[in-house]
């Protein structure tokens, strides 16, 4: 198994979960008649970034991570998603970037070196273990915590739409 094949379905798979789980967060704030707002911007505790930075880093990490992985050095992308739509589109652009890189591109990934800032500070990892110690993990904690924000806003979600994909 590559590490293409271990990096980039598991990507590509939770970015739809993702996708899927906002249209679902949508239709119930319009069911409800809740300004989406409220669930663009809540939080599961103060200190924890609220919804629409949760989508924007499981975007960020799941981009970021394949371009590396490839060779490659990734650009920014802004953040300034307001809406469902705007993070669906967000989602989608992700899903195009990850899915254009050639499993080709990840020939000798798994012992490629890749640095990264983490808070100012240099972290280097192989590519094995950047994808096993924090990319992969890093991608599952803002996914699901994207997914208990709204759960715990009253949007009915269970495991089925986090696993779906």
């Amino acid at each position: 198994m590559s590490l293409y094949d271990f990096y980039v379905p598991p990507m590509l798979r939770g970015l739809s979960s993702l996708s899927k789980i906002l249209d679902k967060a949508e239709a119930h704030a319009e069911a409800k008649k809740i300004d989406p707002s409220v669930f663009l911007s809540a939080r599961l505790y103060p200190d924890m970034y609220p919804l629409t930075r949760q989508v924007q880093i499981a975007c960020d990490s799941a981009r970021r991570g394949a371009i590396r992985l490839s060779g490659g050095e990734p650009s920014s992308v802004p953040d300034n998603e307001a809406s469902f739509a705007d993070l669906r589109a967000r989602i989608a652009r992700t899903v195009a970037d990850v899915g254009a890189i050639p499993a080709s591109a990840f020939d000798g990934a798994e012992s490629r070196e890749l640095t990264i800032k983490v808070r100012g500070s240099d972290m280097t990892f192989s590519g094995l273990d950047f994808v096993r110690a924090w990319s992969l993990p890093n991608f599952y904690f803002h996914l699901t915590t994207a997914y208990a924000i709204l759960r715990h806003n009253g949007v009915e979600l269970g495991k089925p739409d986090f696993l779906a994909g």
